[in-house]
């Protein structure tokens, strides 16, 4: 666990230092060029910055351990990181739009486009590497925090993309009105991007379940076991706090099982589900299958 709460904080280091990097860089093109587009670039790196500073952040309070106050952890701070990410980015396309609107009306020629455009690029490519790495490591590792970064940076590549396509075609056919234009469409595209984490951020602070492959397993390992051994399964939730999964049900068992031979059965099918689920928590009730108020409990409410 250590070896990886570790790896975690290396990666939000990552993100950091390439968001210092982009910054330095696509402030640079801007300055040389007075491209507005180029500017909401920089701006969108700046948010990288703030982003990574605050995912470093949750991922140390996520990965503390439980005390007395938390008994569960705190896993759940990962979804302040990813919504407050949401909201900078939505700031973000705000104040590009600011800053364009006035181009529209009073349109700049650019300067030095093909050096701002070449930083620019080198800029992008170390966003798409940094965003690679931290996509694979959010999954590997289950981490809203980091794959929110990694889709973030995503995001910032190809509407770097576009930026750098307006800035070339303005340039080459002397359409100003283009350079805001596309700064509005970069600003509109991170907008829902934006959206789209803070969605995603409130769904799990609101004790979402479990992703639906994982369910299904969960199923096909109680439909394995009833079957089995006749025993039949109710009251089965999950949810799920960051890279933390909760699973819990109800097993009901013949009236002439032992103890310890219904507790052994139910440790066994929590350690089959804890193999299917990194860094799950298990809770069972064995109940007897015959009794009527076996059946009485099956509500969160009990």
């Amino acid at each position: 666990m250590i070896a990886q709460d570790r790896s975690l904080q290396r990666y939000a280091w990552l993100s950091m230092g390439a968001a210092l990097l982009t910054i330095a860089l696509k402030a640079a093109a801007w300055l040389l060029t007075g491209s507005v587009g180029m500017l909401s670039d920089a701006l969108e790196s700046l948010v990288n910055l703030v982003a990574a500073l605050l995912a470093l952040w949750m991922l140390r309070l996520a990965e503390a351990p439980p005390d007395a106050e938390h008994p569960f952890g705190r896993s759940k701070a990962e979804y302040v990181s990813s919504g407050f990410e949401g909201a900078l980015i939505v700031l973000a396309a705000a104040g590009i739009i600011y800053a364009a609107v006035p181009r529209l009306i009073s349109p700049k020629a650019l300067d030095a486009p093909a050096l701002g455009i070449t930083i620019s690029v080198i800029a992008s490519a170390v966003n798409f590497w940094t965003a690679r790495v931290l996509l694979a490591a959010g999954a590997r590792y289950h981490s809203i925090t980091l794959e929110a970064d990694a889709r973030h940076l995503l995001t910032d590549v190809w509407t770097s993309a576009g930026v750098l396509a307006a800035v070339a075609l303005v340039a080459v056919s002397g359409w100003l009105l283009l350079d805001p234009l596309i700064a509005i469409a970069v600003a509109l595209n991170i907008l829902w991007t934006g959206a789209k984490l803070m969605r995603r951020s409130f769904a799990g602070l609101l004790d979402a379940a479990i992703p639906v492959a994982e369910r299904e397993e969960v199923s096909r390992i109680l439909q394995e076991y009833a079957k089995r051994y006749g025993v039949a399964f109710h009251a089965v939730r999950t949810r799920r706090a960051g890279a933390r999964r909760f699973v819990s049900f109800h097993l009901l068992v013949p009236d002439d099982w032992t103890v310890h031979h219904a507790h052994q059965i139910a440790e066994e099918i929590e350690a089959r589900i804890g193999a299917l689920l990194p860094h799950a928590s298990l809770f069972s009730h064995i109940e007897p299958i015959s009794d009527p108020r076996s059946y009485d409990d099956i509500e969160l409410e009990r």
